[in-house]
């Protein structure tokens, strides 16, 4: 049985303020959040079952599931062992600090490493600060390699970029190179990974910096 809860709105305006407490209230706790956010169908839970699999035994993790309904993948890195929650947001199409927030609370504080798989979209995501301490953008093949033209501020706002489903990479038509320089216009600090979850080509190099960033945060 996977404990649900469902979020309402937000009554404070001043979310950047409730993030940036959020942010240190976790920090003291030990608790590293990251904010995962994609378009829908781009492979985000997949990454995490992978991630939460290749890396166990090097840190506890947690999930947290926000969907406007079901419970469908809470119960899937539930099986795997991870700590999970599924947190449902009132049909509002992202989350905000207050909202993640409250999605902690019901998760617990046994885990070292936390993601906020984000709502599914590129839009309303990215205008929201979620208290986290990095946030990473997904984007699979299927997608096309325009989306940095076209939601250019979700690629700006992003630490890490994850292009999924590179094991597909001969059915489509994806400039991975021209991805690669649309993206770094708009962020020259951004990191990239092309990876596949499925066959586990590139992973150690995701896996990797996300342990690194995780040490970091522990040490700074």
């Amino acid at each position: 049985m996977i404990k649900v809860i469902e979020l309402k709105r937000t009554v404070t305006d001043s979310n950047d303020r409730d993030a940036e407490r959020l942010r240190r209230e976790l920090k003291d706790r030990g608790i590293f959040l990251l904010n995962l956010m994609s378009a829908p169908g781009s492979g985000k839970t997949t990454l995490l079952s992978r991630t939460i699999t290749d890396l166990a035994g090097k840190a506890r993790i947690g999930v947290m599931e926000a969907d406007i309904a079901s419970d469908v993948d809470a119960l899937r890195i539930n099986a795997l062992g991870a700590e999970s929650i599924q947190v449902h947001t009132d049909g509002m199409c992202h989350m905000d600090a207050g909202m993640t927030r409250s999605g902690l609370e019901g998760l617990g504080s046994d885990s070292e490493i936390v993601f906020l798989e984000n709502i599914g979209n590129l839009i309303c995501p990215a205008e929201f600060d979620t208290g986290a301490h990095r946030n990473v953008m997904i984007l699979s093949l299927p997608e096309g390699d325009d989306k940095p033209l076209k939601y250019p501020l979700m690629f700006q706002k992003c630490d890490a970029l994850i292009i999924t489903k590179m094991d597909a990479a001969s059915y489509f038509n994806f400039d991975l190179q021209a991805v690669k320089e649309r993206v770094r216009a708009l962020s020259n600090t951004i990191r990239i990974f092309p990876l596949s979850a499925k066959s586990g080509e590139g992973m150690a190099e995701w896996e990797s910096w996300l342990l690194t960033e995780w040490e970091n945060h522990k040490n700074a």
